[in-house]
């Protein structure tokens, strides 16, 4: 079995589908705007909470998914329209019949 001894090069050629390439790639790769020296994502980073917009899903709380605010605005009017077919809720809970 052959071993590969030093750094592979990975280099591209220079011609015009490499800098086409690398032109789009900068264009199509995600762009990180979290940095490390400050602005760090977490549960209670404003963009994680749900505030009425259309980013945040969460409270910032551990494992918080039984409260009724939260979820994007979407999920918040989606809940609400579902609600008003659903005969069950916090104040009529379904009960599994016991024999």
């Amino acid at each position: 079995m052959g071993v590969q001894t030093g750094n592979p090069d990975l280099s591209q050629p220079d011609n015009t589908m490499s800098r086409i390439a690398e032109e789009q790639r900068k264009k199509l790769l995600p762009q990180n705007a979290f940095s490390v020296n400050g602005d760090l994502y977490s549960s209670v980073h404003p963009d994680a909470n749900s505030n009425g917009d259309e980013i945040g899903r969460g409270t910032g709380k551990e494992l918080d998914v039984y409260d009724p605010n939260i979820g994007t605005r979407a999920d918040l009017i989606a809940r609400k329209e579902e609600l008003m077919v659903n005969k069950y809720s916090s104040n009529n809970p379904y009960y599994t019949p016991t024999t």
